[in-house]
């Protein structure tokens, strides 16, 4: 009888397990488009230099999230500005040099996607945001995008005279990828 009640407690156990996989900085993305009174809309990237998902047994939605972008690898395809971006009037990136994100909770919707909210730091600068995620890929082999709207004025990047001619409001959107 002893070893039945072991055997429930082990399965209840492994029922619960969760796994920590790391996201893979080559087959993931981070984008970002802002308004901008001259050139519409500018775009960019900033490179995922490491992170992590733990998920449940079975289950391609997440218990907790955290990733690290390089602010000092912001790419617009227009090297001028890049330079601006990574400057103290924007993301100063020789002293913040990384931006990160941990998620606080995240609420299913469904079998492929969630909201999260998370901690997100950037220029020096920790705010609560939100994150819509969809789920693809297969379920050994998840894939996420993650889209989300940020005020960079939260981040007190407001600094520069050419801020009025620069949106506060920026969409990022992220697709992640695990090893």
């Amino acid at each position: 009888m002893r070893l039945v009640a072991l055997f429930a407690v082990f399965a209840a156990l492994g029922a619960g397990a969760q796994s920590s996989r790391a996201i893979d900085p080559v087959r993931s993305h981070a984008s970002f488009s802002v308004q901008h009174v001259w050139v519409e809309r500018v775009r960019g990237s900033v490179p995922i230099v490491s992170g992590s998902v733990t998920l449940a047994a079975g289950s391609a939605i997440p218990t907790a999230v955290r990733a690290v972008l390089d602010a000092s690898r912001v790419d617009t395809g227009e090297p001028d500005r890049d330079r601006s971006l990574e400057s103290p009037d924007f993301f100063d990136a020789e002293r913040y040099p990384h931006w990160t994100f941990a998620s606080a909770r995240i609420v299913p919707e469904g079998n492929d996607a969630f909201e999260m909210d998370g901690d997100l730091t950037i220029h020096g600068v920790t705010q609560d945001e939100r994150v819509k995620v969809t789920v693809g890929g297969t379920p050994t082999d998840p894939l996420y995008h993650a889209s989300a709207q940020i005020d960079r004025r939260a981040f007190r990047m407001a600094t520069t005279r050419l801020d009025p001619a620069i949106g506060g409001i920026v969409d990022v959107t992220l697709d992640i990828a695990l090893k």
